[in-house]
């Protein structure tokens, strides 16, 4: 007859007995008059530490989940596993088997230069390296294995230069667990470093092998939507210019971040006959790359309505509206065009439902004065006024789209005086150089930096034209 075993709980193997750390307070065991543990009172107090392993465990996936970038969820799987094995220092290293990226290097209670003399050890020689390059032989198919070094002070075949860091930084062991799963593949390792000579126990290895398959898995999707952001920039990059003009009598400075679910906003400057030139912002309807092609076909479009009729920026306007409207009845946009001719300093120009030029100068910080008028798309046959100004020697035009407003989370009227505030607070020793006049705009309006993501992750275009 065969002793009955207790059954698992939850994937968590119930002959492995729970560590003091998990184990729950619970009443005194009763014992038989021979003074042996009741048996009913062994399986209560194995239950109780269970039932605290999956509350511990519970707490730390929802943490994990509640993150949103891989930087984040790097740092949250620092910190719980190091309260599951009992370690105060780690290190977390993010770089996909596949080679395709992104790769990064994160840490907790370690400084950035501490990170990188850890990294100056020969990897084959440390514990989250054998993991990354695969040097522990594996059967084929079979997923690395956690690699423990429990005294690194008393390691005789230790490396030197691996010893010398440990002294340096006061570690005296480490466990390092390899973030992989059969779906996900390899991602990664990390590794948690003790004070002391010490190594997890069975229980806290099992424990945090199970957060480490689910934090794998979470990685991995935070990596798959990553890649996809990234790709959706490079695109987005690739389908607007990929240098100013230089055009006597002008300088201009871009500045452009495609938000995290990729729209549609874009600029133009374009040379145009007689030494004008065209320059352009808009915002495309919709997100993602259906609205990325719909700014690049617009974009073009554009572009060659200008050469033919760019003194007269209402035509251009209303040409691309039409355009817009037979080919992609379902999409709106927003628009601006303005015929420069900078050796008079005269500017010639219309907008299509489009936020008005900031003119910055010496003497004045002033929005233009343009019609109201329809998004293109929006109405049957589009029409508005144009309107005509003439900026002094050293004054700043800048271009901007509405993203740039909603990023700063305010409404719009305190938007537009927060960007009217920005401009005119530009130092006078900036304001020579549009480039200069442009990154001080951004950094007050947005002060997070054009990378946070702030309003929902909004496109930012700011085009600025100092006329001389």
């Amino acid at each position: 007859m065969t002793t009955p075993r207790a059954p698992k709980v939850a994937g968590i193997d119930s002959t492995v007995p729970s560590p003091p750390h998990t184990a729950a307070p619970a009443a005194p065991i009763p014992s038989l008059p021979s003074g042996e543990p009741a048996p009913g009172g062994l399986l209560q107090d194995r239950l109780a530490g269970w039932v605290s392993d999956l509350t511990l465990l519970q707490e730390h996936t929802e943490s994990l989940i509640r993150t949103a970038s891989l930087d984040d969820a790097l740092h949250e799987v620092l910190r719980a596993g190091a309260s599951l094995v009992g370690a105060r220092r780690g290190m977390a290293v993010l770089e996909p088997a596949d080679g395709l990226g992104p790769a990064t290097t994160v840490g907790l209670g370690l400084a950035h230069a501490e990170l990188g003399t850890i990294e100056t050890v020969p990897r084959s020689v440390t514990s989250y390296g054998r993991i990354l390059d695969g040097l522990d032989p594996l059967p084929e198919g079979a997923l690395p294995r956690p690699v423990a070094i429990p005294d690194l002070r008393g390691a005789e075949d230790l490396d030197p230069r691996h010893r010398e860091v440990a002294a340096r930084l006061g570690y005296a062991a480490s466990y390092a667990l390899p973030l992989a799963t059969e779906k996900a593949g390899r991602l990664g390792a990390v590794v948690w470093l003790y004070d002391e000579p010490a190594e997890p126990a069975e229980r806290q290895r099992h424990l945090v092998g199970l957060y480490g398959r689910f934090a794998t898995e979470h990685l991995a999707r935070l990596l798959e939507v990553e890649r996809a952001r990234a790709q959706v920039a490079t695109v987005a990059e690739e389908l607007l210019p990929s240098r100013l003009p230089r055009v006597a009598g002008v300088q201009l400075a871009a500045r452009h971040r495609t938000g995290p679910r990729g729209g549609g906003d874009w600029y133009d400057a374009l040379p145009l006959p007689e030494g004008a030139l065209g320059l352009a912002v808009g915002s495309v309807s919709g997100s993602g790359p259906s609205a990325l092609a719909a700014m690049g076909r617009l974009r073009a479009s554009l572009r060659a309505y200008a050469v033919m009729e760019g003194e007269d920026p209402v035509a251009v306007l209303s040409d691309l509206e039409l355009l817009l409207r037979l080919t992609e009845p379902a999409r709106s946009a927003t628009a601006l065009f303005a015929y420069c001719e900078p050796q008079a300093r005269r500017i010639v120009l219309a907008g299509a439902g489009h936020t008005p030029p900031l003119v910055v100068g010496e003497h004045r910080t002033e929005y233009v004065e343009t019609s109201l008028s329809a998004p293109l798309g929006m109405l049957a046959c589009w029409e508005a006024p144009s309107v005509e100004l003439s900026p002094a020697p050293g004054e700043t035009v800048l271009l901007y789209t509405d993203g740039l407003l909603r990023r700063t989370g305010d409404p719009m009227d305190r938007a537009f005086a927060r960007l009217h505030a920005a401009a005119a607070s530009v130092p006078q020793a900036d304001r020579a150089d549009p480039g200069a006049v442009a990154d001080h705009v951004l950094r007050t309006v947005l002060p997070e930096g054009l990378d946070a993501p702030g309003a929902d992750g909004e496109d930012v275009v700011l085009l600025a034209a100092r006329f001389e």
